[in-house]
């Protein structure tokens, strides 16, 4: 099973403040074990949402909102993809997370669909073909 791991932001992710060293190398050796253990599929740092937008659909019309957005716990600093023989092995591993203990943080698991998840047909067919397109480059 695959899970998205969403770090949330934090006023200091939001502000643009940058991780410790120590935090920084915490997290690569976090990420190696990760990596080692077959679970990291990908994952990234996200920059703050003054560097973002939000396009909202309404209608049939298309709005556009630049950053940065006000409510701070529901924006997202970062993320991972997992792979994880369940909810309860993933939420171990986000329990295992370095942080820095001078700053609230909380990471959110979701777990993704898979193709399988939805009933056969012509959109199913077309999200196999976009997958067998991205397998190629």
């Amino acid at each position: 099973m695959r899970f998205m791991a969403i770090i949330k932001a934090t006023p200091e992710t939001e502000a643009g403040v940058m991780p410790s060293n120590e935090l920084l190398l915490a997290m690569g050796k976090y990420n190696e074990e990760l990596v080692k253990a077959g679970v990291m599929l990908d994952g990234a740092g996200l920059q703050s949402s003054a560097k973002g937008a939000r396009v909202a659909f309404s209608g049939g019309k298309t709005m556009v909102t630049d950053g940065p957005f006000a409510e701070t716990k529901e924006l997202i600093a970062g993320f991972w993809i997992w792979e994880c023989k369940s909810l309860a092995e993933a939420v171990e591993w986000a329990r295992r997370c370095p942080s820095d203990s001078d700053v609230d943080g909380q990471i959110e698991i979701r777990q993704l669909f898979e193709i399988e998840d939805f009933e056969a047909g012509e959109g199913v067919d077309q999200h196999h073909k976009v997958a067998e397109q991205m397998a190629k480059s």
